[in-house]
């Protein structure tokens, strides 16, 4: 008999071997003679040669479908196992053009574009290094570059994924909440957080973070970085301001990709404070090499409601702006009049002298 070792790198192995190693005591059951031993993050497999090759075939194959999709199921072992390990099947019995799926969920969802400004979002990632997607709540624009990000990192396009928003609720420099860097900014964050475990296992998201494969950070640690071979998103970059947000965009380095996300209707800086995202959109709109993909009302994914009430809203904003433009109107006109009037009696006044 002779003995191979598995290394089983970047996978939970709960999802991999599944509970109580369920998953791999089922392909030990289909070859008797042989012994698969599961010791940390390796798989000792020890058996004749024929079977050997056999079920380093099958192993590898379960890999590659858990590396796809996130996860294995007992009947994709199964599956595995009847043509050993010559096919792959599609998780779960679905059906998928893979050429519209970004990636599978934790859950083995197909997690792809569902409109067609998000379409073009995920053409223009693929033809730009930098990409400004700008949009309300709930158009995905924040969902869908976290999944390109995801894929790219899954592909070894890049050596790394760099997500960050400006803190503004915090005041940026987060000096008065109190405890460390990240129960400070973590609040601000959870929206990148929530999209990241729907797409990464916990375990294998906690080793990237643990190694800095995936870092979440506030804007402000952005400066004075390079930032090489990475993914990197700005989201909700209608907080920033002209110069952090050039500040962050000066940061791109060789092989990086660049998605900046952000809604010109939820600017919460202060009033005299003019948006970086508006004033950028302006200064760059005519440089070559910059993809700009504007997400509208009827991209919205979320509840039927949100689309309805971001309608109402927008309504009500152009509403105020019509009254505000039309009393601007009416007080120069008052002070033409009261101008006209005053020079009126002034001629009437020096004529009666």
């Amino acid at each position: 008999m002779i003995e191979k070792i598995i290394q089983l790198e970047d996978v939970s192995l709960v999802d991999f071997l599944g509970v109580e190693n369920d998953n791999i005591k089922e392909v030990a059951a289909a070859f008797p003679k042989s012994k698969i031993v599961s010791r940390g993050n390796e798989l000792r497999i020890q058996g004749t040669t024929p079977e050997i090759i056999k079920i380093n075939q099958i192993i590898n194959s379960l890999l590659l479908h858990y590396h796809k999709y996130g996860k294995i199921t007992r009947d994709n072992v199964s599956t595995y196992l009847k043509s050993e390990g010559t096919i792959t099947p599609p998780p779960n019995g679905e059906t998928e053009n893979d050429s519209e799926v970004l990636v599978y969920g934790t859950k083995g969802a197909a997690i792809k574009p569902k409109t067609a400004n998000q379409i073009e979002l995920v053409n223009a990632s693929r033809k730009y290094d930098l990409v400004f997607a700008i949009g309300p709540a709930g158009t995905g624009k924040t969902y869908i570059s976290v999944a390109l990000a995801v894929r790219a990192l899954k592909n070894k396009e890049v050596k790394k994924i760099i997500i960050t928003r400006p803190a503004v609720e915090a005041g940026e420099n987060l000096g008065f909440l109190p405890g460390d860097l990240k129960e400070k900014v973590d609040p601000y964050l959870r929206p990148i957080y929530d999209a990241l475990d729907d797409m990464i296992p916990t375990e294998k998201l906690k080793y990237y973070q643990e190694n800095r494969v995936i870092e979440i950070a506030p804007l402000a640690y952005m400066r004075g970085r390079t930032l090489n071979n990475a993914f990197i998103l700005l989201d909700e970059a209608q907080n920033t301001t002209p110069m952090q947000i050039k500040m962050f965009l000066t940061r791109m380095g060789p092989d990086s990709k660049v998605i900046v996300t952000g809604d010109r209707s939820q600017i919460d800086l202060p009033k005299k404070q003019k948006s970086g995202l508006v004033e950028t959109l302006e200064i760059l709109k005519d440089v070559p090499g910059i993809g700009f993909v504007e997400l509208k009302t009827k991209d919205v994914v979320r509840h039927k409601l949100v689309k309805r009430i971001i309608d109402a809203y927008d309504k009500a904003d152009k509403a105020e702006q019509e009254a505000k433009a039309q009393e601007k109107t009416e007080k120069e006109v008052g002070r033409k009049k009261s101008s006209e009037d005053k020079t009126l009696k002034v001629f009437i006044s020096s004529t009666t002298v």
